[in-house]
């Protein structure tokens, strides 16, 4: 007999997964371009061309025993030493190699900080609507999930509600910023507000309440929509970045964590972080790839395809009479629904629509669209959702 968790988990698989599943099927029958797939968040714009230069460059010339063999648990220093000069120089901080750890993307450095930070039973917050694999992360280390709203104005989480779910157990709060699966951005005055009970809630429990910001989506933000660097505000903050949306390099696994000098217990929180790379199976960041984003730090993200797609989406479904939230980030659109969600997403599985329900989010009553496809996706998808409009009586 397997794992009892491993279990629960295989009989209550992703949904987001289970519907990109389902796209493969439909598309088997009617054909990919008739299937309109918004489940999963699959960078459709490519990679710049300095990532495959990088590449060729790096295993063309360089010593190939050393690109691909082991280095610290944290990774090259070099590379480490290159993103924080290029975060100093974006946001104005302080961090040097020692404040970086390579990590196997976003996801591999949530679960090392967890592992690192949680004892059984310790407590994690997130904000309702929130991505699923939060609550799996947290159980992976026996901790227990905490479960706040987010406003349902703005969905931007709310200070007092925050501090009245933090108990004495409460270890950390996960923040993710773009949002997945809103597309809202967090405002400076909301993080101001919640660091300022943090620190409130810190000292009356007598250790360190710590913000995990998660931040695959920092760089895509629209209309000069500034992203909080949150470490600014909050000492206790430790950050995970994955390349995976910015470069649209999902499948390479890249990432760091940031271990900011002034957090409580640095260096013992930074040796434990390098320690757990190894412990989880990771050993280190992929060798190669470290290297390559090394030399593609000042490589912006061509969010502009992102964008079209944003105002298409938008303005054709508010057109038909539904009710989107227009996104300030990422690539998703968070669309309140008028029925159950099962209900919208069987109904819009008959005009081959693929959509992820609300509740996989915690948060029944809406959909979450992600629109990173090809803008002919979009534009070949709105008829049918102007059939699933009239359906529905909009």
């Amino acid at each position: 007999m397997i794992s009892e968790k491993m279990i629960k988990l295989t009989q209550s698989n992703s949904v987001i997964r289970a519907m990109f599943e389902e796209g493969n099927r439909l598309a088997a029958i009617h054909g990919r371009e008739n299937v309109y797939d918004f489940s999963l968040g699959n960078p459709n714009i490519p990679s710049p061309p300095a990532v495959g230069k990088a590449i060729i460059d790096i295993v063309t010339t360089e010593d190939s025993v050393s690109i691909h063999g082991y280095m610290s648990n944290a990774g090259y220093p070099a590379v480490r030493a290159d993103i924080a000069k290029s975060l100093n120089k974006r946001f104005d901080t302080a961090f040097t190699e020692s404040n970086i750890i390579m990590s196997v993307g976003a996801a591999g450095g949530l679960n090392v900080v967890l592992k690192t930070l949680l004892n059984p039973g310790d407590e994690v917050i997130v904000i309702s609507p929130f991505f699923v694999e939060y609550g799996n992360y947290v159980s992976n280390f026996d901790g227990k999930l905490v479960i706040i709203p987010a406003s349902r104005f703005d969905f931007q989480p709310d200070a007092q509600t925050l501090r009245a779910a933090i108990t004495a157990k409460t270890k950390a709060i996960i923040i993710n910023s773009p949002n997945n699966p809103t597309g809202v951005v967090y405002t400076e005055d909301t993080i101001k507000q919640i660091s300022a009970v943090l620190e409130e809630k810190s000292r009356e429990n007598g250790s360190p309440i710590y913000i995990i910001s998660d931040e695959p989506y920092r760089e895509l933000a629209y209309d000069g929509v500034e992203v909080p660097y949150i470490t600014k505000y909050y000492k206790n903050t430790l950050i995970c970045y994955s390349w995976s949306k910015s470069l649209s390099l999902p499948g390479q696994r890249i990432g760091y964590i940031v271990v900011p000098s002034e957090i409580h217990d640095y260096e013992l929180i930074f040796d434990a972080a390098s320690i757990a790379t190894r412990i989880l199976g990771y050993v280190n960041a992929p060798a190669l790839i470290q290297r390559v984003v090394a030399k593609c730090l000042d490589e912006q993200t061509d969010i502009a395809a992102y964008d079209k797609n944003r105002k298409l989406l938008y303005d054709g479904l508010k057109g038909f009479g539904f009710d989107p939230i227009y996104p300030q980030g990422a690539f998703y659109m968070w669309l309140k629904i008028p029925c159950d969600d099962k209900e919208f997403v069987e109904a819009a599985k008959k005009y081959n629509i693929l959509l992820v329900p609300g509740a996989a989010f915690t948060c029944p009553g809406y959909a979450r669209i992600a629109y990173c496809v090809a803008k002919k996706t979009i534009e070949n998808a709105l008829p049918a959702f102007e059939k699933l409009a009239k359906d529905l009586g909009l």
